[in-house]
């Protein structure tokens, strides 16, 4: 009978024990892996590098991989069926041309920042630099972006403007593009050749003097009157493979967070 008893309170001693024992939870099944693809206008560089990490620490298992180049390069990559999932010009022509290529839906281009030109020199300003008229002083060695390339176009706009102006010459632009020694295909070349002391000037967005050069370079303003006002667009890929995370990366950008970001890179707000 005791043994009997003794069997009894074992088992129900296993049985409590069991119950009482936590059971395993199912581990979540973390999220498949997935690339976005963003095309960017060169002086967007620094700027989107930060915005990707932030992108990626707010979506796990997203890589953003960026592309950065001319926006003109861009839109023809584009053209030319290159796969992404994102696009942001640094001027609406080459937003337009995606459109008409198809790449890019028209209603869901929209404008998420603005930028402006200013003239860099090397440090020790080997050409004595002090005003806009000293571009156009003969021997002056001049690094522009070419004219395909949005800031090149903005820099010959601001010679177009200069030449109508009472403070410059009528043979100011012509002798100003005498001196241009080279024409770049993306604004950051211009920030190399120019740090490096391989051209005594440049025209550049504001943006492109980062914390990385800022030692190496001297900037001289260029007037709102004589500037301008750069209008940047961002859309997703109209046949994006992963449309939702294309939109929800244009949405962080156009965010509070997103924009904040922008403007500590110097960045001017669209309103």
């Amino acid at each position: 009978m005791k043994s009997k008893i003794f069997a009894l309170l074992m088992l129900i001693v296993l049985l409590t024990s069991a119950a009482c024992t936590p059971q395993a939870t199912p581990t979540a099944e973390p999220p498949a892996p997935k690339t976005l693809t963003v095309l960017a206008a060169a002086s967007l560089t620094e700027s989107f590098t930060e915005l990707g990490k932030a992108f990626e620490a707010q979506n796990p298992g997203v890589t953003v991989v960026f592309s950065f180049a001319g926006s003109q390069q861009l839109a023809q990559q584009l053209d030319q069926g290159a796969e992404a999932d994102v696009f942001a010009s640094a001027s609406k022509k080459y937003m337009d041309a995606a459109v008409t290529s198809k790449r890019v839906s028209a209603d869901s281009a929209q404008p998420f920042v603005k930028n402006r030109l200013v003239v860099i020199f090397p440090k020790d300003n080997p050409a004595g630099i002090k005003e806009l008229k000293d571009l156009s002083k003969a021997g002056l060695k001049l690094d522009l972006g070419d004219k395909a390339v949005p800031c090149g176009q903005y820099a010959l706009d601001f010679l177009d403007k200069a030449i109508k102006d009472s403070g410059f010459d009528a043979t100011y632009k012509d002798s100003v593009i005498k001196n241009v020694v080279s024409y770049e295909d993306n604004v950051k070349a211009i920030i190399t050749k120019v740090s490096m002391g391989e051209a005594d000037a440049g025209i550049v967005y504001v943006t492109d003097v980062t914390a990385a050069v800022a030692d190496k370079l001297g900037t001289l303003d260029i007037p709102d009157a004589l500037n301008t006002i750069a209008s940047y667009p961002i859309a997703p890929v109209a046949d994006s493979k992963n449309a939702d995370l294309a939109k929800a990366f244009v949405a962080f950008i156009l965010s509070a967070d997103g924009q904040a970001v922008l403007a500590k890179y110097g960045f001017l707000p669209v309103k």
